[in-house]
């Protein structure tokens, strides 16, 4: 622009413009450490300081406050295949574990991306600070792929990780300390996630418009459901599905639920090293099936249910964990897609006659359901409650209550 002189005019303001500052690289606030001595370097979230525990994979896409929460994965790091994880925050109702308060599970997070402000209706917080509230160690600004690569190559590592807003770490003792960790074989972790004592359970499924329903207790089926370490939905399946469930501990004895006179009884998820928990768990189950009563259990039920017979469980190298996982019915011939969470799984060829293999994965043959042809009672290792993922499988609660009204017709007669 001119005046009319034809002078150049004056700028009005023009801003001051600071020399541009040195490039500085970002602090390394967070490391994942392994117990071979490898070092993930990354940036922390949720809980300052250090946890341990063996790290697994987990390929679902949605879902991620349900893993958090999922009482299966206690004593363990998560690490999570898909990038974005906390972009739809948290809420208060996504809650797997029956204690809604922060309580032994899940030890830590490994995310991809920097997580970003949540964008959903239904958030309450940020995942930072969720995590936080929960006691949960994260690190962020991980390889994940190559991570998971390396998990599928050699196994579920035993590791640390740490957060520290400073930066400070002595990495020779995390090391040691990742070293020095005891191996998933061997551990019973189910004591600190299971039921203090016994209680009702009437939540039903969730809906769009009226959030969780409510049951009434007295015309269903009576199933007792021993906590391994149960999840939420599964008991809101099973209220759904006509049933009044009772939840008890997991070392409630045979003859307390026997006391109870149920129509059946159900075998809960959970976490650790399925022969050490079956110490208590497998005389029960034996007496539970001797007595005939109808028996359904899911994954860690499962495999208790496997070695109750006499059979036997192997430790995986990497294990099953995420969303989309194949499965054959081959009672139906159909193919499900389902959720995964172990990394235990029933050798197939220990189990007796009676032992009917049901499931089989379809990613790598292992075992994934069974059925008893003399004793009104079968099991899964996957997840059917959907939570997260799809719901090819809800079928399962059905077949039980079938199971029950088949063997206690006057049950079926007092819900109608």
């Amino acid at each position: 622009m001119l005046q009319d002189d034809g002078a150049p005019a004056h700028p009005r303001s023009a801003p001051e413009r600071s020399a541009p500052e040195p490039w500085a690289e970002p602090v390394v606030t967070a490391l994942l450490v392994l117990a071979d001595g490898t070092v993930l370097d990354g940036f922390g979230i949720g809980q300052t300081g250090a946890a341990d525990g063996e790290v697994c994979f987990n390929t679902a896409m949605t879902g991620y406050q349900e893993i958090l929460t999922d009482p299966s994965y206690a004593g363990q790091i998560v690490t999570f295949t898909f990038p974005h994880i906390g972009n739809v925050g948290t809420n208060d109702e996504d809650l797997e574990s029956l204690d809604a308060a922060p309580a032994s599970g899940v030890r830590g997070v490994v995310i991809a991306s920097a997580v970003t402000q949540p964008s959903n209706w239904r958030s309450s917080s940020h995942l930072d600070a969720w995590l936080k509230a929960r006691g949960i160690v994260g690190i962020t600004g991980v390889d994940t792929r190559a991570l998971t690569a390396r998990i599928r190559d050699h196994g579920m590592p035993n590791a640390v990780i740490a957060n520290d807003p400073a930066g400070t770490f002595d990495r020779e003792a995390l090391k040691a300390r990742a070293a020095a960790l005891a191996p998933m074989e061997g551990l019973d972790l189910v004591p600190p996630v299971t039921s203090r004592e016994s209680s009702d359970w009437t939540e039903t499924v969730w809906a769009v418009k009226g959030g969780y329903g409510k049951r009434e207790i007295g015309k269903g089926y009576r199933v007792v459901a021993i906590d391994y370490g149960v999840k939420r939905n599964i008991l809101r399946l099973l209220a759904e599905a006509g049933c009044d469930v009772t939840v008890v501990p997991a070392t409630t004895s045979a003859e307390a639920i026997l006391a109870l006179k149920p129509d059946g009884v159900f075998l809960s998820n959970g976490p650790g090293d399925p022969a050490a928990t079956g110490a208590y768990a497998v005389p029960v189950i034996r007496t539970l099936l001797q007595e005939r009563v109808p028996t359904f259990g899911i994954c860690l039920g499962h495999q208790l249910m496997g070695l109750a017979l006499g059979g036997r469980t192997v430790k995986m190298a990497q294990g099953h964990h995420g969303a989309n996982h194949p499965v054959k019915d081959k009672t139906t011939g159909k193919v499900e897609i389902v959720s995964m969470n172990h990394g235990f799984a029933v050798d197939p060829r220990s189990l007796p006659e009676n032992a009917v293999e049901t499931h089989v994965s379809l990613f790598d043959g292992s075992n994934c359901g069974l059925t008893l042809s003399d004793r009104p009672a079968f099991s899964v290792q996957h997840h059917p409650e959907a939570s997260p993922g799809p719901r090819d499988s809800h079928y399962l609660f059905e077949r039980f209550v079938m199971l029950m009204r088949e063997n206690k017709p006057e049950t079926a007669m007092r819900q109608d």
